[in-house]
């Protein structure tokens, strides 16, 4: 079994930053994708970043220029740096690891950022 342990969530005015990170423990095997979802009210849950193990990341086009994934893969971790934030970034953020096989995906409890106007 896998689990992932997010933190790094708040409260943030418009502009500000917000460092979200994410350890996975369990059995946990390489190659593997690492990333960071969000779901903000009343919507869908979306692709925010992803990176895989060989470093290779895939940024949404909203966040592009203002987020940044990376891991450790000795450490099992991926974070997210956040810079200019905007209230449309408002979401539970959830960590996800997944392999491109198609093998079992497994998700964070998530942890939440509001950002105000």
């Amino acid at each position: 079994q896998v689990q992932l342990v997010e933190s790094g969530g708040g409260l943030v005015q418009a502009g500000g930053s917000l460092r979200l990170s994410c350890v996975a423990s369990g059995s946990i095997f390489l190659p593997n994708i690492m990333g960071w979802y969000r779901q903000a009210p009343g919507k869908q849950r979306e692709l925010v970043a992803t990176i895989t193990s060989l470093f290779k990341s895939n940024n949404a086009d909203s966040v592009k220029g203002r987020f940044t994934i990376s891991r450790d893969n000795a450490k099992n971790t991926v974070s997210l740096q956040m810079n200019s934030l905007k209230p449309e970034d408002t979401a539970v953020y959830y960590c996800n690891l997944g392999y491109s096989n198609g093998g079992p995906e497994y998700w964070g409890q998530g942890t939440r950022v509001t950002v105000s106007s």
